[in-house]
């Protein structure tokens, strides 16, 4: 069985305190909590500290125990991590041989995969998709064999003392007609080269990755004072209602604070949590003539179809408004479910429409503290909560989700909904105005963040947008990382795919100067654009090539002390993640190749910036969730104690689906990515090529960012498979 890497994500068990007495009842010795207290109760001695030889024994014994112990969980951990990566790499599971397989799945039976393609980009696009997918790593791997070929030639010219020479003398030397050996012309003449035609371009892109480096830190920093503004001066958005509803209100019937509200909560084989969402949305505190429930479920397994339709029918028993939508046709996925959703007859009835992803589990009161800020503001189209996360503390991975997740909420959502009134809407846990999408055009199939692609239009439309950092959402953070990898993917993909779709109307719109600016160069080209480039290129290529170019050099400030304060800023929204302020350093960087791949998919239309992928779900669940969900299910239970006559036959679906599934039985097994493993390897060649030079803090970079890209590329990070 493969060792588990969660101990991070535990509460570690410090034990009783160790009470060690001496012969002489006059002394003792207590360890508590690493403390050792020598105290002497000798009579006519109190307060004195005493010591002798014994005492001091006893200490460094017991000292010796405990550090003997944390070696021993050390060596323990380093061999149970030595003992997967043998296991990972004797299996042979690559990301790009699962992504074939999943490609024949594909073909022999649709049904069973994940993965929709919004825009087919024709027939010869989607079959040389592989090919252009494999682009990035076979340039990656050509660099490494380089790399390593110029160490080699490096720790050559260093045994042999050529690398102390200056270019000048070297210049001499290769025009004179005394050149001795072989090996000292080839290194003169590289020599040359390097300084007159390959320095010179590397230290331009180097300047220009540091620049829009020190940009987007500008405008973090920026984020961060504007953040700190809002907290010293107490702001935030104030509702018109100066007293929120309460059970006199919905007994007298007075409607003025309860409008017709439309819940949807879309979904896709979400087997593991619509009971979750489904029960969070039946207990919202709001009238019951007052809000439907529109369960829109995308799947294509039969026995989730069966137990979400069921669910809904148990609901229904209880009284709850809500109904059940299935598509035969899954054509633009999420956005095409929520436009087919908003074409029925009755929604016309319904002022307002809030959206659950099938993760999300809202509070009961999260309607009666999101909607008043609609009342008597004919301007707001959009109130967005903000999301909390019931399993950040499963893993190291989803501690690190984390802290990038508390600064876009905390941070960047705040100060843009407080100072500017727009903000990119986050797909779910927010409530639109009707009228503000029928304005902006409704839902469109175009690109795969349909969530981002309203709310630019919406804002060209002139709709203000409201944040409510105080209001919170609980769902579910992705916990493996084959499932980040993949979400990320299509979170820094499709804005750049809208970017290009948007940027005519952006500029055609009648919305001010200003607000276009902070559109096209803040929101898209610097948050979304400058970031995943100067990250990929600046820290995983200008880098390590500067190791063999001595001549372009990158400073130490560059290399570790903005850094350092960009991870500090990062990190204060969630301050118990300050331990891990370096491993969250690391992998930002290490998650640039994914980012930065898919930023230049979705900019250049390539295949992959079309595919959809549903991120795994675990169905995880706060303790107070399940009481309220169990004491829900029971009480539906009572009312349906037989399965309702239009239910359908779960057993025979069963029987027929465990049918199909037992000729082809597929194993579940961490994977090997390629390109992460093949950077690693660079990142540490590197990083050898700098103890040539002596370049203390470049080396220690190297070397941990290749332990870290060595990592995630054995995806020994998130959670592990048994």
């Amino acid at each position: 069985m493969p060792p588990v890497f969660d101990w991070w994500g535990r509460e570690t068990h410090r034990g009783t305190p160790v009470v060690v007495k001496m012969d002489n009842p006059n002394w003792s010795i207590s360890d508590a909590d690493d403390d050792f207290v020598i105290s002497s109760t000798r009579s006519g001695k109190k307060g004195v500290r005493g010591k002798n030889a014994k005492q001091l024994t006893w200490v460094l014994l017991l000292k010796a125990h405990k550090a003997a112990g944390c070696l021993a969980s050390f060596g323990s951990a380093v061999v149970g991590i030595a003992s997967a990566v043998r296991r990972r790499l004797v299996s042979g599971r690559t990301d790009e041989a699962d992504e074939m397989e999943e490609e024949e799945d594909e073909e022999e039976d649709r049904g069973k995969s994940a993965m929709v393609i919004l825009s087919p980009p024709g027939d010869e696009a989607v079959s040389s998709r592989t090919t252009r997918s494999r682009r990035l790593y076979s340039f990656i791997k050509a660099f490494l064999f380089v790399s390593l070929a110029m160490l080699l030639f490096e720790i050559a010219a260093y045994i042999n003392g050529s690398h102390a020479i200056s270019p000048e003398i070297h210049r001499l030397v290769s025009e004179s007609f005394g050149v001795h050996g072989f090996f000292l012309w080839v290194y003169t003449t590289w020599m040359m080269i390097r300084v007159d035609y390959i320095a010179p371009p590397l230290q331009f892109l180097a300047n220009v990755c540091v620049a829009l480096f020190l940009i987007q830190s500008a405008d973090r920093f920026i984020l961060c004072l504007g953040c700190f503004w809002i907290r010293l001066k107490g702001i935030k958005p104030e509702s018109k209602l100066t007293t929120s509803p309460d059970d006199k209100d919905l007994e007298s019937g007075v409607k003025d604070y309860f409008p017709m509200v439309l819940v949807q909560i879309p979904m896709c084989n979400e087997k593991e949590v619509y009971h979750q969402s489904i029960a969070a949305a039946c207990n919202l505190d709001w009238p019951k003539n007052d809000i439907l429930i529109q369960v829109l479920d995308d799947s294509d397994d039969p026995i989730t179809r069966c137990l979400i339709k069921e669910e809904v029918v148990k609901w229904q028993r209880t009284g709850v408004r809500i109904v059940y939508r299935h598509r035969l046709n899954r054509e633009g996925y999420k956005a095409g479910n929520l436009k087919s959703a908003m074409n029925c007859d009755y929604v016309k009835d319904y002022e307002f429409v809030t959206i659950f992803d099938a993760d999300f589990q809202p509070s009961p009161d999260f309607l009666k503290r999101t909607v008043p800020h609609f009342k008597e503001n004919d301007e707001i189209g959009l109130v967005q909560a903000r999301w909390s996360f019931v399993n950040k503390d499963e893993n190291l991975l989803t501690r690190l989700q984390n802290i990038n997740l508390c600064f876009h909420f905390e941070v960047e959502q705040q100060v843009n909904g407080i100072f500017l009134n727009f903000f990119g809407f986050n797909g779910t846990a927010g409530v639109w105005r009707i009228k503000a999408l029928v304005d902006a055009g409704g839902w469109l199939e175009r690109t795969t963040v349909e969530d981002m692609d309203i709310a630019v239009r919406a804002h060209l439309k002139g709709w203000k947008f409201v944040y409510l950092n105080d209001v919170e959402c609980q769902c579910e953070l992705p916990e493996s990382y084959e499932a980040y990898r993949k979400q990320q993917h299509r979170w820094h993909s499709g804005p750049m795919q809208l970017f290009r779709l948007c940027l005519p109307a952006i500029i055609r719109s009648k919305i001010s100067f200003w607000k276009k600016s902070n559109l096209i160069f803040l929101f898209f080209l610097l948050r979304k654009l400058v970031l995943p480039f100067y990250s990929f290129t600046l820290f995983c290529i200008i880098l390590p090539i500067t190791m063999f170019i001595p001549e372009a050099e990158l400073p130490s400030w560059v290399i570790c002390y903005v850094p350092a304060i960009m991870s500090f800023m990062n990190i204060l929204p969630s301050p118990k993640s300050f331990p891990f302020i370096v491993p969250y350093l690391l992998f930002e960087n290490t998650m640039s190749v994914t980012k930065f791949n898919a930023m230049i998919s979705g900019l250049l239309q390539l295949g992959s910036a079309y595919e959809w992928v549903v991120t795994k779900k675990s169905g995880r669940a706060s303790e107070g969730d399940l009481h309220l969900l169990a004491h829900h299910k029971k009480e539906a239970d009572e009312k349906l104690p037989v399965r309702s006559e239009s239910a359908p036959d779960l057993d025979a679906v069963l029987k027929e689906k465990l049918e199909k599934e037992c000729k082809k039985e597929k194993k579940k097994h961490n994977r090997i990515y390629r390109k992460e493993l093949t950077i690693a390897f660079l990142l540490l060649t590197a990083a050898a090529r700098s103890l040539l030079s002596a370049q203390g803090i470049h080396f220690y970079f190297l070397l941990f960012q290749g332990i870290s890209f060595l990592l995630v590329g054995l995806d020994l990070i998130g959670e592990q498979i048994d």
